[in-house]
């Protein structure tokens, strides 16, 4: 027999499909060669050995069967079968399951779903993956990154621009700020009483299933005083190792479902696989990097000074090298000088670092000097002199992108001339044409 099913097997210790299906194959009574594997574990280790399988037959009562097991399968051209007896209790297909086997069934049964879904392997053949990849999120709400390096204010930024998008006349919960860094501290900026839940259970919860608006809403805090919800972040820095890239990717497409806008406070650090040779280190950036390239509006932001648009400037191609394209990204001054020339000559300094390293962003906004401490510790409303253009800046760039913005509407709000800074005239003037 040349051609023959390679077909993946994992199951309870005591389940009867396990042994029959070996004994169909021993016997020649299906073409297939079963390899039967004691873990999940072992399933990812064989996926990622090179050699290629057909189908993967699965237990579906095997807690460790999730998104990212599937998405591994499914990225090898390996159709995942899954024997479940629960009859329609689980949504299988949300995961990406190729086919539901029942609990007992027969050899023709079998090979029906083989010839419909799985690809014949001969001897010494190296397969090609050809298997239908992730369904893309659908964009139904606008998404905001937020970093800048360490000491800038990006987590400032954050909550003054969920505020800012909060301030609409539609009732109910229709902004969320999600503390999705590593070193979270929204939880402390909010002087929150409670650290679950967070984004470690909306996570877990989304290996398996999707979840619907109210449990979306019920792990979020209300932050009456400035209308937004927040979704707290991960409780010990070292717990990024839960955060697993398929569940999270259906997460945030979970919270986009639930509200009209969501602000991402992330850390600056982009870096992935291909640039160290690392798979964990990428997955350690699973958020940062997921919901940069996912979003609508990236918001970069930096610090006046030598060093604080030398770092600025880093981030700004970092942004870039990971995947984001230029007129997605605001560079933001946060506790920038009052006098227009100081601000011009910011503007022109990072202007002209992003053109000595080829790359071109979005005009500045600049960010006045507050106090911010003092309404954190109060829990009050931010300024809206820090708001306000926050909020006008992101639906200007959804605007820009020929999508109309779902963020609501709110008050129209005038723009501080000299607030924003352009590359150059021809910039400055359609700038000004749009107010």
């Amino acid at each position: 027999m040349n051609d023959r099913y390679v077909v993946l097997g994992v199951g309870q210790s005591r389940s009867s499909w396990f042994g029959t299906v070996a004994q169909w194959a021993n016997s020649g009574t299906i073409p297939a060669e079963f390899v039967k594997c004691v873990s999940l574990e072992e399933v990812r280790a064989r996926l990622g050995s090179g050699r290629p399988y057909s189908a993967l037959l699965v237990d579906g009562s095997l807690a460790g069967l999730d998104r990212d097991l599937v998405e591994a399968a499914r990225s090898n051209g390996c159709a995942v079968l899954c024997v479940d007896d629960q009859r329609g209790a689980q949504d299988w297909s949300a995961l990406g399951v190729t086919g539901v086997v029942p609990e007992f069934f027969d050899p023709g049964f079998l090979m029906g779903l083989l010839s419909a879904h799985a690809v014949m392997i001969s001897r010494g053949e190296v397969l090609t993956p050809d298997a239908p990849g992730p369904s893309p999120l659908v964009c139904e709400s606008t998404v905001v990154a937020v970093c800048g390096p360490g000491g800038t204010g990006s987590s400032t930024v954050s909550i003054a621009l969920a505020q800012g998008l909060a301030r609409s006349s539609s009732p109910g919960p229709s902004v969320l700020l999600a503390d999705l860094a590593l070193h979270a501290e929204q939880a402390m900026l909010h002087d929150s009483r409670d650290v679950v839940p967070g984004v470690q259970e909306l996570v877990e919860a989304h290996r398996s299933r999707r979840l619907d608006v109210d449990e979306i809403r019920s792990l979020t805090f209300d932050v009456e005083e400035r209308g937004y919800h927040l979704l707290l972040g991960l409780r010990r820095a070292r717990s990024w190792s839960a955060i697993r890239p398929r569940a999270f990717e259906a997460s945030l497409g979970s919270l986009r479902a639930s509200f009209a806008a969501v602000v991402c406070d992330i850390d600056a650090d982009f870096e992935a696989e291909e640039d160290g040779g690392s798979i964990e280190v990428e997955e350690r950036h699973v958020m940062a990097r997921t919901a940069a390239l996912r979003s609508d509006v990236v918001l970069a932001v930096g610090a006046p000074g030598m060093k604080g648009l030398h770092a600025l400037v880093r981030v700004l191609n970092e942004l870039r090298s990971a995947g984001v394209e230029g007129e997605r990204i605001v560079p933001v001054i946060n506790r920038a000088p009052k006098t227009a020339r100081a601000r011009s000559e910011i503007a022109a300094t990072v202007a002209g670092l992003a053109n000595a390293s080829g790359r071109s962003f979005g005009p500045c906004l600049f960010l006045p000097e507050r106090r911010v401490e003092e309404a954190l510790r109060d829990g009050i409303k931010l300024p809206s002199v820090l708001a306000d253009p926050l909020a006008g800046a992101v639906k200007a760039v959804v605007t820009r992108q020929g999508r109309s913005s779902t963020v609501p509407a709110g008050e129209a709000q005038r723009v501080k001339v000299g607030s924003l800074a352009s590359w150059s005239d021809a910039d400055t003037d359609g700038i000004a044409g749009r107010q």
